[in-house]
């Protein structure tokens, strides 16, 4: 069997198989997929030294509070 060569990374752990899986990624893009980017990104960004500690704690707060359910928001208003 054939493997296919990558033809990049994002946040060094999506793969693009193509230049145009790109463009499939950002057309297809739902809720689940964003956040499951957003996550990647930040992890990304700490360890490439991009954020501090308390700036990657500040961003994972703000993913963990867009990915309640709408009920859950409305109990903490």
């Amino acid at each position: 069997m054939e493997q296919q060569e990558l033809f990049g990374k994002l946040f060094n752990t999506i793969p693009l198989l193509t230049e145009d899986h790109l463009d499939v990624l950002l057309q297809s893009m739902d809720s689940e997929n964003s956040k499951y980017i957003l996550i990647q990104a930040v992890k990304y960004g700490y360890n490439a030294g991009i954020y501090s500690l308390g700036e990657s704690e500040v961003i994972s707060k703000a993913i963990r509070t867009l990915s309640k359910p709408i009920d859950e928001k409305k109990q903490d208003k």
